[in-house]
């Protein structure tokens, strides 16, 4: 059984789906679960379309409790009736954790795939991990040893699966002859997030600070880089709705790699959009911002330096940062214009480079699906 909640999930897990069908020579898999588009891709049978389990922030979660306790219940259901030799969760913890807890005390093998945050933030939840999840594979390089000083042993750290994953299909030449863009000319990507709420909050500030950007540099080219779980018509409306002079953006949908490949500098929502922007090498600016009771509710129990995933990786802060009150179109574009200097950007993209170098060079995916059949055979 593999549950996951959101895109990114979606994606890793159906990457752990391929990888345990090629590992197991001495038996096949069958595989059901909480599903997204790439797992079922897979051929993983869905239970649950986890499509509409991809909610953030506190008051829009609460409106959605009964959707989660119905997919919370049959997922209960269906496991307990089916009995599979493992559960694997990945990422997701508001849920996940729950199901770890009601799973295991059925007697079921619970493997969590991509470790809960919680050196981040709700570090207590380290208790439910260490008695009801048999083993835990983690994807950052300093998470094994903090979750050996909580005193919890059942850590492996697997490596990160965007490392040796993450490439464009396309030359920065090609993405501009196929988008009709200046390769000549420099190429601003912006990357509004994944979820509707993350695009209705943050997307008018990136319009205007592409405004305040074209201002100072005529020259300048602008690509939206829209997830595939978007529809192109929210971005369209979010201009037609700006009702300002705005310059002329391009918009991609799934090419978000390749954009920023082509792109000289990035505005970039922070998630793991960033730590793939970070592989790529694209000098970046992380941004974020939500409603002033979600940040109100969350910020308290946030304990880490950074919120960008390469600045926690980095243990420094490469990129900017731009959250909540110090995300402003116009702290946005000052900081976009200084990475385009050249020595800027270059230095920028060296840094980047040493600091994804500690991720190593790939295979995460077969590492967790060695690791998994692993503890089956126990």
């Amino acid at each position: 059984m593999v549950v996951a909640g959101e895109p990114s999930g979606d994606a890793h897990a159906a990457k752990l789906v391929a990888a345990l069908r090629e590992k197991s020579f001495a038996a096949s898999f069958e595989f059901f679960g909480a599903t997204g588009a790439k797992m079922r891709e897979a051929g993983v049978e869905t239970v649950i379309n986890s499509d509409d389990l991809s909610i953030v922030g506190l008051p829009e979660i609460a409106r959605a409790l009964p959707t989660f306790w119905n997919a919370f219940q049959i997922l209960k259901r269906e496991a307990t009736k089916r009995n599979p030799n493992a559960v694997v969760l990945v990422d997701f913890p508001d849920f996940n954790l729950k199901l770890a807890k009601s799973l295991k005390k059925r007697g079921l093998k619970i493997i969590y795939y991509i470790s809960p945050q919680l050196w981040a933030w709700r570090k207590y939840r380290v208790k439910t991990i260490g008695k009801y999840v048999d083993l835990l594979l983690t994807i950052l390089p300093f998470e094994k040893d903090w979750y050996a000083n909580q005193g919890i042993s059942h850590v492996e750290y697997v490596g990160n699966p965007l490392a040796g994953e993450v490439r464009s299909t396309l030359t920065k030449a090609q993405f501009c002859a196929e988008n009709n863009l200046d390769s000549q000319k420099p190429i601003v990507a912006l990357l509004a997030g994944s979820r509707h709420k993350e695009i209705t909050k943050i997307l008018p500030a990136l319009l205007e600070a592409a405004r305040l950007m074209k201002k100072k540099n005529a020259d300048l080219q602008f690509v939206i880089a829209l997830a595939s779980t978007r529809n192109p018509a929210e971005i369209e409306a979010a201009i037609a709705d700006a009702k300002r002079d705005l310059p002329q953006f391009t918009i991609v949908q799934d090419k978000t790699r390749e954009a920023l490949n082509a792109a000289d500098v990035a505005a970039v929502t922070s998630g793991t959009a960033t730590l793939e922007t970070a592989i790529i090498g694209t000098p970046m600016a992380i941004v974020y911002k939500t409603s002033w009771l979600n940040y109100g509710l969350l910020r308290p129990l946030i304990s880490v330096e950074h919120f960008g995933l390469i600045n926690l990786i980095a243990e420094e802060r490469l990129a900017k940062e731009l959250i909540q009150k110090d995300f402003t179109a116009q702290t946005l574009s000052d900081e976009l214009l200084r990475l385009l200097q050249p020595e800027m950007n270059k230095k920028m993209r060296e840094k980047l480079c040493e600091a994804t170098a500690r991720l190593g060079k790939g295979g995460a995916s077969r590492r967790a699906a060695e690791a998994i059949i692993r503890e089956l055979e126990k």
